[in-house]
């Protein structure tokens, strides 16, 4: 029986299958497929929640087809049991068969009207299921029409209409049914297909064939990409997580209740060894949040791997056949084709289910970042001080931006870790059936390998979190340098800073290139592992025992299982090394979001009598510090109006910070009744428009809008502001003067309309009658607050005669309390004080005070008319809206460009110069010499096993093995060698683009810095630079071995079999389509990401600053909403970019699997021609050639968006510089300027190209030791004027002279050395105080004291207990700004040059330091030429001269008394100042 069988089946041309196995198996396999998989797909559908699908016409066609088929089926079966009633015995296969059949065809129907009811727009299920009928159908179908005449005509009948159906059903199945009702895919503008798409299009990705098509007709953008699926976006992500986060929270919170309690009277041993092991399990772990919120979708694609594993390991033994094949003569030809289209077929497969494996993966990655970016900045919304101490700006966004990215790198690979064991010991198994015991001793080579690279991968990773640091520290300083670069530059301390750049830089490349190396040493063990293991193996096979025989079905199929070996070995050291680096991360991101956050209860809304109340109130800024404030006790009662006042750091500050709940409570009370508005010291502004900081997300109402804008004094300077209310301000406000934005932030906190209000000090960056507006149309008894609780800290002694309380602090403590009158009557510190710096004598005072309340009837310098008196008119409402249309809106940031189209060659040998052309050539020469050797070795193994049929294996054994290992180790030897290389030039460039970016940016402009979000900036120096740092090497030698190993497959197949070249063509012509269709899309897609990435990270980094203001607002949640949306939109471009690479995947891939059907398949034409050896070696080549052709493709578009790093950052070092820091011609005399004489000549200058003068046609002089005062109203050109004598602002006309020297001529660090400013906005840099004061050490210490000493500072400094090492935190945080401004005054001091420029210095501090200041300046530089822009007159009543500046011009220029008795400008402000009569 079994060999008639056999005859009737394989010997013969005309093969067929006996009828029992066709009605068996046959019918019952997709029988079986459905009955298993229907239970859990069922499942699935019930807990899928969407909306039905109404009955379509196909639907019902579907129905009807599906209940006729089950009518055919029973038909046989009642036939069957008509035929029994006939007393035909049929067996009972013709009972069962129609039966299963019938029943399964019902179950189909069932699922067709499920599905329709849950919302499926195509099934898979079902697909598989007609697919897997139709080909089991296609066999009987062909032996029924072999049959030579029809016995049984019925049942000849009823299967013909039962494969037509099937066969419709299957081409129904390929179409779509429309979208469910109610569904969002009909409200989104731009749904993603994937959503609507069917099966297949599904598993080919063919729905993602638009936007390719689209990508390469025209560069995408942002408006062509399709909205986010809404179970990626972070409206459903984020939650999943947080919630999560939450429960291990209170799982750890629960721990650490129960823990013993006995432990704390036990000796400190024990409890140091009772603590220890506990507090390890305590904390809440973050890995296991993510595995609950991501780890089953996650699963799904794990189920795929496995599955694509499985079907890997068919391929080897299919070759084994063809191999086989080849060797018998008489086997007959449809045998061989058939295996070819098998091997076609099974890699097909794989192909589709390794790309549905990835696309779950790569979707878990997405989720995951999304998700742990939303937790980040969720938390660094309310961290406590404490904890904002210990992780800077920079580190948290390094944790978003590269953390988040490791998490997302990793889950794309994670599932190698079950898979790579799984595969090697499917692979030894096989392995071992093919060479026997022999296989041990290629195993034991891999074992060896092992703790090679696992001591690789430790030292790597210790290398990788060294790395880490440095490039924290470095991104860390160039946020601080990019912050603070005005006053590098006003201070010419750019070198000092560029060395400290510099050496971090170095270090960090010491660590990169020690990188480098060990990962040659471990990519030469991985390439030359499956070739050892093959050497090793086939070397013992022959010479255990003398009748082994290599042939080649032996050595190729050995081959091509070493071949997907090399893989999972390859995978598992960097899986691991990620899983490592993931670690690293997640324990950053662990400890991020284990930090303490801020007691929102620590203040008390509750109703209380009073409006503010503290009682017994201790506070401290963290939790370990000392108290900053002592034994607080206040009351403040509703719509009263209480002035803080006291020295520079008593306090202050930190009292309205404790109002806000920002610093720890440590004991008493704290409540507040109502909403709160905060105005901060140093004003916080967000890159939005101005309307838009106004409004701070409240609704507009025009009415209110204009009031409040009248009340702040801030319609003239709409009117100045290129877009009006439009105008964008840039990052932290950086085109409005200091008053200007102290203003906006004021008109925030009144536009606000809550019930206290706190404002610390808001009138000291204003001028003089500005601040005296603001105060009684804004803040005193008469202005529009009038109604609301206010707690104003004030420099400002004019105002304290109209508040109701005075509290005056000392050293964090209340001295007294009361109304002005009680504690003038008092007699204590406070009278002392007053009398120090009042104006008048006190017997004056009611006198002052009367005339204080009258404004002043001069409208030139108070264009508003006082709110109080017109309300908020109509007519005057409509002329403002005329007026209000911007004209031409002038954006200041400009959107950051983004190239487009093909990356130009230009930018690849840009890379290649930095790299050495030299070394480039030699690199790629390597890379020759070791495909060659390769190709070699693999040839003399195909002749070798040619040896087996001659019977010529005794005599060559040795000869063979000997060469076959030589061109093995040469192979490992090159590839070793120009990996170094590689990594070398890498390194090499690397170092040079970063130097020529860094010195670039040090000589770049001030206008520049201007115009440029610093995040922009930043992003060049952390992303970019990481990209060429790392990224690009790798991508380069991935190309390039990729390349060289698709070309030696193609040299190999063409050269065993000749007529392969006929196809090599349309293949090639569908290959490059394809990739120039994926790149031209990829590249945009990234670039759109990258672009789109930014806006996260700045707008994080402006939340972070401005965390007090916007907790103060409760605008907590919608910042929270902005930054989702900036991810979301991040995300947007991401997801097609995943989806691009499947796309590409699965096309390349057909491409590949092509070259092994038409390998197999000339094989099997040229049989009698080739030997056996070399059919196994095009065949084995073809099989591992989709591999290298994916990866090439892939590594074109990597390279291609690498390489735009290259180009960014040239852009950026490439930007227009500022005139040269010296020019050694024109270098002044060391000892200039002697005099100081300064002199401007019709001299006029603009801020930026097609911008208005500031300054027009200026022409004044300057005597040598002059003292000169600078006034006039914001905005009138005082910053700018001194900007000038820097040239930090060149002239647009015109020149200034110093000492006979035209400053345009000379360079600018020559210049800048001899001028000292003391600035605006006092910037300290982290780092040691002295690093502070002399940067280049210059100074010795004693010098150093003596200028603290000048300052008032020496006293604080000599209570640090490290004193002049004293650390001072980012930004100098830990100074009060007081002290900040008084640490500049020492700078100016040590620097003691002959000319010195006073902006706005006496702004943020008290009378009495601002007494010390002007003393020390008066005394210290007495003989020196002094430039003051002043805003309280007094200080500069005694000076030589004052300059009056008004729209940029000079409108007074004289002696102050001359200046009082001419009447103009000057006498009006002093007027309002109470200085005159």
């Amino acid at each position: 029986m079994s060999l008639q069988v056999a005859n009737q089946t394989f010997h013969t041309d005309r093969p067929d299958l006996p009828e029992c196995f066709q009605l068996s198996v046959l019918s019952w396999l997709p029988c079986i497929y459905l009955w298993v998989v229907c239970p859990i797909y069922i499942f699935y559908l019930k807990r899928s929640n969407r909306d039905y699908i109404m009955m379509s016409i196909m639907n019902r066609i579907k129905t009807a087809l599906g209940l006729l088929l089950s009518i055919v089926c029973w038909t046989d079966l009642f036939y069957t049991f008509h035929e029994l009633r006939q007393g035909h015995s049929q067996p009972p296969i013709y009972l069962i068969t129609p039966l299963v059949l019938g029943m399964t065809m019902l179950l189909a129907t069932f699922l067709i009207q499920y599905e329709r009811l849950r919302g499926v727009q195509s099934s898979g299920v079902l697909f598989i299921f007609w697919f897997l009928s139709v080909l089991c159908a296609i066999v009987p179908f062909r032996s029924k029409i072999l049959q030579s005449e029809v016995t049984d005509k019925l049942r000849f009948t009823t299967f013909y209409f039962y494969f037509g159906l099937v066969a419709c059903e299957l081409i129904l199945c390929c179409f779509n049914e429309k979208p469910p009702l109610f569904s969002n895919v009909v409200t989104d503008p731009n749904p993603c297909p994937e959503t609507t798409a069917g099966f297949l299009s599904t598993i080919t990705f063919w729905w993602f064939t638009s936007m390719a098509i689209k990508g390469y007709k025209m560069p995408l953008e942002t408006k062509d990409l399709w909205s986010l699926k809404e179970r990626d976006s972070s409206k459903i992500t984020v939650p999943k997580l947080l919630k999560e986060w939450e429960k291990e929270l209170t799982k750890a919170k629960r721990y650490v209740c129960k823990r013993p309690k006995y432990i704390s009277d036990l000796p400190e041993e024990v409890e140091v060894l009772l603590s220890n092991p506990k507090a390890a399990s305590r904390q809440p772990s973050f890995l296991r949040a993510l595995i609950r919120a991501f780890g089953p979708y996650f699963l799904i694609g794990s189920a795929y791997k496995l599955l694509q594993d499985v079907i890997t390991f068919v391929n080897p033994q299919l070759l084994r056949m063809l191999i086989l094949f080849t060797k018998q003569k008489g086997a007959p030809d449809w045998w061989g084709y058939s295996l070819a289209f098998l091997m076609f077929f099974t890699a097909f497969l794989q192909t589709l289910i390794l790309h549905q494996h990835f696309q779950y993966c790569f979707v878990t990655g997405m989720n995951v970042r999304t998700a742990v970016i939303g937790a980040i900045y969720r938390k660094a919304l309310v961290i406590t001080n404490a904890a904002k101490r210990s992780s800077t700006v920079g580190e948290v966004v390094n944790l978003m931006s590269v953390d988040a990215q490791r998490f997302m790198d990793l889950t794309t690979f994670l599932n190698m870790l079950w898979s790579a064991p799984l595969q090697i010991m499917l692979a030894l198994y096989f392995l071992w059936q093919n060479l026997g015991p022999s296989v041990l001793a290629g195993v034991a080579v891999m074992i060896m390998l092992i703790p090679l690279n696992a001591v690789i991968a430790m030292k790597t990773r210790a290398y990788q979190v060294e790395q880490m640091q440095y490039k924290d520290s470095r991104i860390k300083l160039m946020n601080e340098i990019l912050n603070g670069i005005k006053v590098l530059k006003l201070y010419a301390w750019e070198n000092s800073f560029k060395e400290k750049v510099l050496a971090i830089r170095q270090k960090e490349l010491q660590v990169l290139r020690k990188t480098a190396y060990l990962g040659a040493l471990s990519t030469m063990a991985w390439t030359s592992a499956p070739f050892l293991v093959a050497l090793t193996s086939f070397a013992v096979y022959v010479t255990v025992d003398e009748n082994n025989t290599l042939d080649a079905e032996k050595a190729f199929v050995s081959l091509s299982l070493f071949n997907i070996l090399r893989f999972p070995l390859n995978m598992l050291p960097q899986v691991i090394s990620s899983i490592v680096q993931a670690s690293v991360s997640l324990k950053r991101i662990q400890n991020f979001l284990s930090h303490d956050e801020l007691d929102p209860n620590s203040v008390d809304r509750k109703n209380t009598a009073f409006s503010v109340t503290v009682v017994n109130g201790k506070f401290a800024w963290a939790k370990g510090d000392p108290p900053i404030l002592h034994n607080i006790n206040m009351m403040v009662p509703n719509g009263s109006l209480l002035a803080v006042v006291g020295h520079v750091g008593c306090g202050k500050s930190s009292l309205l910070s404790a109002l806000l709940g920002e610093v720890e409570k440590l004991e008493g009370e704290v409540s507040i009744r109502g909403s709160v508005a905060y105005v901060p010291q140093q004003a916080w502004i967000q890159n939005a428009t101005l309307r838009d900081n106004i409004l701070f997300g409240k609704p507009y109402n025009e009415q209110k809008y204009q009031c409040v804008l009248e009340a702040c004094a801030l319609t003239p300077d709409l009117e100045v502001l290129p877009g009006g209310d439009m105008t964008e301000i840039g990052e932290k406000g950086i085109n409005l003067s200091g008053g200007q934005r102290q203003r906006v932030s004021l008109a925030r906190a009144l536009y606000s309309d809550t019930d206290v209000y706190l404002l610390d000090d808001p009138l000291s960056a204003v001028d003089a009658h500005v601040a005296k507006h603001i105060f009684d149309n804004l803040i005193g008894p008469e202005g529009v607050l009038k109604s609301k609780t206010r707690i104003l800290v004030t420099h400002g002694i004019s105002f304290l005669p109209q508040v109701d309380n005075i509290m005056v602090m000392v050293e964090g403590r209340v001295s007294e309390m009361g109304s002005y009158q009680e504690l003038l009557k008092q007699n204590g510190a406070f009278a002392e004080f007053l009398r120090n710096y009042a104006l008048e004598d006190i017997v004056e005072e009611e006198e002052a005070t009367g005339r204080i309340s009258i404004i002043s009837a001069d409208g030139e310098n108070l264009r508003s008319r006082s709110v109080r008196r017109h309300g908020c008119s109509q007519r005057k409402h409509s002329e403002q809206q005329e007026k209000k249309k911007p004209q031409d809106m002038q954006k200041l940031i400009q959107t950051e460009t983004m190239e487009t189209g093909r990356v130009k060659t230009k930018v690849y040998l840009e890379y290649a110069k930095a790299v050495g052309i030299l070394l480039s050539v030699l690199i790629c020469f390597l890379y020759g010499c070791q495909s060659a050797a390769a190709i070699g070795a693999n040839i003399w193994l195909s002749q070798w096993t040619n040896d087996a049929s001659t019977n010529m294996t005794k005599e060559n054994v040795h000869m063979r093995v000997g060469v076959y290992a030589a061109l093995g180790i040469a192979q490992g030897k090159k590839h070793r060698h120009s990996q170094r290389m590689d990594s070398m030039g890498n390194i090499g460039a690397a170092r040079k683009l970063h130097h020529d970016l860094l010195t670039n940016k040090f000589h770049t402009p001030q206008s520049f810095f201007d115009t440029t979000p610093i995040g922009r900036i930043i992003n060049r120096f952390s992303k970019d630079i990481y990209v060429i740092d790392e990224a690009l090497p790798a991508t380069v030698l991935m190309f390039l071995a990729t390349f060289f190993v698709s070309l030696s497959t193609m040299i190999v197949i063409i050269a065993s079999t000749p007529i392969f070249a006929v196809v090599i063509a349309p293949l090639a012509f569908i290959y490059v389509f394809v990739q120039r269709f994926y790149v031209a899309t990829s590249r945009q897609l990234k670039r759109l990401e990258s672009v789109s990435r930014s806006p996260i990270y700045s707008h994080f980094s402006e939340t972070v600053t401005g965390c007090s203001v916007i907790r103060a607002y409760g605008r907590h949640s919608s910042f929270v909403l902005m930054s989702d949306m900036k991810v979301d939109e991040n995300q947007k471009s991401y997801y097609p970019g995943i989806v691009s690479n499947r796309w590409l995947g699965v096309r390349i891939e057909f491409i590949g699997n092509c070259i092994v059907l038409f390998a197999a398949l000339f094989a099997v034409t040229g049989k009698d021609t080739l030997s056996p050896g070399l059919v196994g070696l095009s065949v084995s080549y073809a099989l591992q050639v989709t591999m290298s052709l994916n990866w090439m493709v892939r590594m074109t578009s990597d390279l291609e968006s690498n390489i735009v790093a290259v180009e960014r950052v040239k852009e950026y070092a490439e930007t227009k510089t500022e005139a040269p820091w010296e020019v050694e011609d024109k270098k002044p005399p060391p000892e200039w300027p002697m005099e100081g004489n300064v002199e401007f000549h019709d001299y006029s200058v603009r801020y930026r190209e097609g911008l208005d003068l500031v300054l027009k046609n200026l022409t004044l002089s300057v005597k040598g030791g002059e003292k000169i005062g600078i006034v006039g109203r914001t905005g009138a050109g005082k910053s700018s004027m001194t900007l000038c004598l820097f040239r930090l602002l060149e002239a647009a006309a015109g020149e200034i002279t110093i000492d006979k020297v035209k400053i345009s001529e000379i360079g600018l660090h020559d210049l800048r050395s001899k001028l000292t400013i003391i600035p605006q906005e006092p910037v300290l840099f982290s780092g040691t105080l002295k690093m502070n004061l002399d940067p280049f050490e210059k100074y010795s210490d004693e010098e150093v004291w003596r200028a603290l000493e000048h300052s008032h500072l020496h006293k604080f400094v000599s209570n640090q207990p490290a004193k002049l090492e004293l650390e001072c935190s980012e930004g100098g945080e830990n100074l009060s700004v007081g002290q900040r401004q008084l640490v500049c005054l020492a700078r100016a001091l040590l620097r003691k040059t002959r000319i010195l420029i006073l902006d706005e210095a006496t702004a943020a501090i008290d009378l009495e330091t601002d007494d010390l200041i002007q003393s020390t300046i008066r005394t210290q530089f007495e003989d020196c030429t002094v430039f003051t822009i002043a805003h309280r007159l007094n200080t500069i009543m005694d000076y030589t001269r004052v300059l009056v500046l008004d729209k940029g011009q000079v409108a007074e220029f004289d002696t102050p008394a001359n200046l009082l008795s001419q009447r103009g400008i000057f006498y009006g402000m002093a007027k309002d100042a109470g200085l005159t009569q």
